[in-house]
């Protein structure tokens, strides 16, 4: 009976959700009950089979090594302990931001399905599942991307689409040689491959690996492929949350680990050109994308943009390719979702407050705004690895790894956690200190109509500003967890 649970976890929310516009809601709080009872059920069967983990389910065979199967072992009770977690939280922050928008019932019918798509992936036993729930993560978040349809949403919506298809590409050639070459035993720590390419020559191995490195790190916007991220900031906050920080940038760093360390294996890979090439790209980007925010003077861009670094920090533990450099990729998989979530709820409540999107519009708003620029100023702290925050712990995990590796090309990555920490200071600390203290001579009455926002939008940040500190100052419970799942205890 549990593996039938694993089924109607994922299929729930999406048929359930189905219904968002077809019931005659007599009132939009009814609707909220509807939306908010589907999530909250959905996360606690999550737990439930978390904590009494089934077997596989095979759902559906078409050979030997190739089948849809669910199942969950350490790295999927980590993404999926995540997002049920995040979900619910979410919702409840959405629901005052989309009052003023249209169409809500298509919106909230789509971010739900989402949940359920995003916990496909979580689940996947193999290549294959993921990779159809992957693209089936690029068809449920259309509709969200472009739901203001305005010019700019149809054509960040466009790129979306592009980059997805591009990625999905990419994707498929890494998973038709894991099918032929892998032992068709699923998602196996250490890889499929035990050691034989079946005569494929180890260069093109590499290669192939490279490749679905690239199509798989689209959605986590690794340079190149980092600009439909910014652009996709056209949609309602509650979708660049999501994206940003919850479902579809974390789907791309998730499939990068399981391409890494349980299809190809860190012992094929270490010490060759391809670990280079992918290292490398993680420690430009984590650069680059901090270099972009502080040059960056729309709020929810910058932010964007610091998602493109942080991301990348998750990447670059990856390709550290041990398990202590896995073990800082989780942490920070896991701290930067609830620090990027919060910040990005903050830029919501204070673009949906004051309908202002650009930082040098927003003087003098922490003045006004105090539960929202205190929980902004917390992220931000947490964000820029100040000790006390949980941004330090996952910094300091990533920092400890690379310096054990031996690895001088791991080494130069500490230099960018640095430069990183120090232009994030910059981009995140300017928000703060332009909304506590506007240059002199500034005019209050300008902002007198500029106030919090209501208990549904405070809740969720107050919620994300203690877990920052909770886990930064008592992670080891996390921790160990995290660290018997990089052993394989889970």
């Amino acid at each position: 009976m549990n593996e039938k649970l694993l089924i109607i976890a994922v299929v729930l929310p999406i048929i359930l959700a189905v219904f968002i516009p077809l019931i005659p809601f007599r009132k939009r709080a009814h609707m909220e009950i509807y939306i908010e009872a589907v999530v909250i059920l959905t996360s606690v069967l999550v737990f439930l089979l978390l904590f009494n983990r089934p077997e596989e389910l095979v759902m559906l065979r078409f050979t030997e090594k190739v089948t849809l199967a669910l199942k969950i072992d350490g790295l999927s009770m980590v993404f999926a302990g995540l997002i049920s977690v995040l979900w619910p939280i979410a919702t409840l922050y959405s629901y005052e931001y989309m009052s003023t928008e249209e169409r809500e019932q298509p919106f909230f019918m789509f971010y739900t399905m989402t949940y359920g798509v995003t916990l496909g992936i979580a689940f996947s036993a193999n290549i294959v599942t993921m990779y159809f729930f992957y693209e089936m993560l690029t068809l449920v978040t259309i509709p969200l991307v472009i739901h203001i349809f305005t010019k700019e949403a149809v054509l960040a919506t466009r790129k979306y689409i592009y980059f997805s298809i591009g990625g999905a590409a990419l994707g498929f050639m890494g998973m038709v040689f894991l099918i032929r070459c892998g032992d068709g035993s699923g998602f196996t720590p250490g890889g499929i491959l035990n050691g034989g390419t079946a005569g494929v020559g180890m260069d093109l191995v590499l290669l192939l690996y490279v490749i679905a490195f690239l199509g798989f790190s689209i959605k986590a916007a690794m340079f190149p492929f980092y600009s439909w991220l910014p652009d996709a900031g056209v949609a309602p906050t509650p979708v660049t949350a999501l994206l940003h920080a919850v479902a579809v940038v974390k789907a791309g760093g998730f499939a990068i680990i399981r391409l890494t360390y349980y299809c190809f294996g860190t012992e094929i890979l270490r010490g060759t050109w391809a670990q280079k090439v992918v290292m490398v790209l993680a420690m430009f980007t984590i650069v680059f994308g901090c270099s972009m925010a502080v040059k960056e003077t729309h709020m929810k861009r910058r932010l964007a943009f610091s998602t493109v670094s942080n991301l990348s920090y998750i990447i670059f533990g990856a390709t550290i390719m041990t398990p202590a450099g896995l073990l800082g990729a989780l942490c920070h998989m896991v701290f930067h979702a609830v620090m990027k979530i919060s910040a990005f709820f903050c830029s919501g409540s204070i673009i949906h407050q004051s309908h202002k999107h650009y930082i040098y519009e927003m003087d003098g708003f922490g003045r006004r705004m105090p539960w929202v620029y205190g929980a902004f100023t917390v992220s931000a702290l947490g964000l820029m690895g100040v000790p006390g925050g949980c941004g330090f712990i996952s910094k300091w995990y990533l920092a400890k790894a690379a310096l054990e590796s031996g690895n001088y090309m791991a080494w130069a990555g500490v230099g960018c956690l640095l430069i990183s920490a120090l232009l994030t200071a910059i981009y995140m600390m300017a928000i703060v200190v332009r909304g506590f203290f506007p240059e002199k001579g500034f005019n209050e009455k300008s902002i007198e109509n500029v106030k919090d926002p209501s208990w549904q939008m405070i809740l969720p940040l107050m919620l994300f500003s203690i877990a920052i500190i909770g886990f930064g100052i008592y992670s080891a419970p996390l921790t160990d967890f995290l660290t018997k799942v990089v052993n394989g205890v889970f």
